[in-house]
């Protein structure tokens, strides 16, 4: 079943879409409201919700605590044809000043179960962060994500993503996700998951699935070995990356070199357009110094992928999302 289409007379082709627009929402919020209730929220700011803290309101936000809330949710979603975006840390992630028109699903799905033994494990949800996760690990003497201790985001995302830093990433430590399909739910191994750098059968798109939860290979370790290594790797992002609000890397590392090396060569550290930056700490990130718009960070990126790929004839690929409504 299809939401029901509105009944359209004159008017011009932006205002029917528009009138399209409102009974759709209205029959989203009503149509999520039977089963999640309060939950349920309309015309919702995104920016808060993101690291960058940019971005205009959804039409329509449902707040997930479980993995079945966020299953029963996506199956209603699909089973309408409503346009969604699934939202965890928020990071990596550019939302548009424009919002996004359709249902914003937030991810508060933060359940964990340890299993531990001479091959300990973790099972979570798909909207637990992975630093805290890390964290979490520590203090059990278990090892293995200290690489994430630092990483923004959720484990979703992560396995979504293929996530990484200091050397490790989730092809070290997935075992199996849990994915929504269309088919229902199943469980798809480290194998059948694809990686590559920053990316997945899902992110390619070749897979149409919704992470709902991991499980995630450990290694015995001590708590003071651990802890050692997660604030190594914290000293060490202090010292080779910016603080304040960013959308986390902007770019994927080319093959054989950096991004954030080219973007230095090209002389664009420092530059600056509306309250947007790229950092002078770091070149693949940009900054948000306050109340920075969308399109100022979009205009950044154009020009840093039209200066590095004249310089050095290499065209940077974004590592961020753009999300929501884009004047291309």
């Amino acid at each position: 079943m299809r939401a029901p289409a509105a009944v359209l007379g004159g008017g011009d082709a932006a205002e029917s879409e528009n009138r399209m627009l409102m009974v759709n929402t209205a029959f989203a919020v009503d149509l999520l409201r039977q089963t999640f209730g309060d939950a349920v929220q309309e015309n919702v700011t995104l920016a808060p919700y993101t690291s960058a803290r940019i971005g205009g309101p959804a039409d329509v936000m449902v707040s997930v605590k479980s993995a079945d809330e966020l299953a029963n949710a996506m199956q209603l979603i699909w089973q309408h044809e409503l346009p969604y975006y699934i939202l965890g840390g928020g990071s990596n992630v550019l939302v548009s000043d424009d919002g996004f028109r359709g249902v914003v699903v937030l991810d508060r799905a933060k359940e964990t179960r340890f299993e531990i033994g001479d091959q300990p494990t973790v099972w979570c949800e798909a909207g637990v962060t992975i630093a805290n996760l890390a964290k979490r690990c520590a203090s059990k003497g278990l090892a293995g994500l200290e690489w994430s201790a630092t990483v923004p985001g959720t484990v979703g995302g992560a396995v979504y993503g293929n996530a990484g830093a200091f050397g490790g990433d989730m092809t070290h430590n997935l075992i199996w996700a849990e994915l929504l399909t269309l088919g229902g739910r199943e469980k798809v191994t480290l194998e059948q998951m694809k990686y590559g750098y920053r990316t997945s059968v899902l992110k390619r798109g070749e897979i149409r699935g919704i992470v709902l939860s991991a499980l995630l290979k450990l290694k015995n370790s001590s708590k003071e070995e651990v802890s050692v290594k997660i604030e190594q790797f914290s000293e060490r992002r202090k010292a080779t990356q910016p603080p304040g609000a960013s959308l986390g890397s902007m770019f994927k590392n080319p093959e054989g070199d950096y991004a954030g090396r080219l973007i230095e060569s090209a002389g664009l550290k420092g530059t600056r357009i509306g309250s947007a930056e790229i950092s002078t700490v770091h070149g693949n990130f940009f900054i948000n110094h306050g109340e920075t718009k969308a399109e100022d960070i979009r205009a950044l990126i154009h020009l840093v992928q039209n200066t590095v790929k004249e310089k050095f004839n290499v065209f940077l690929e974004l590592e961020v999302e753009l999300v929501g409504d884009w004047n291309i």
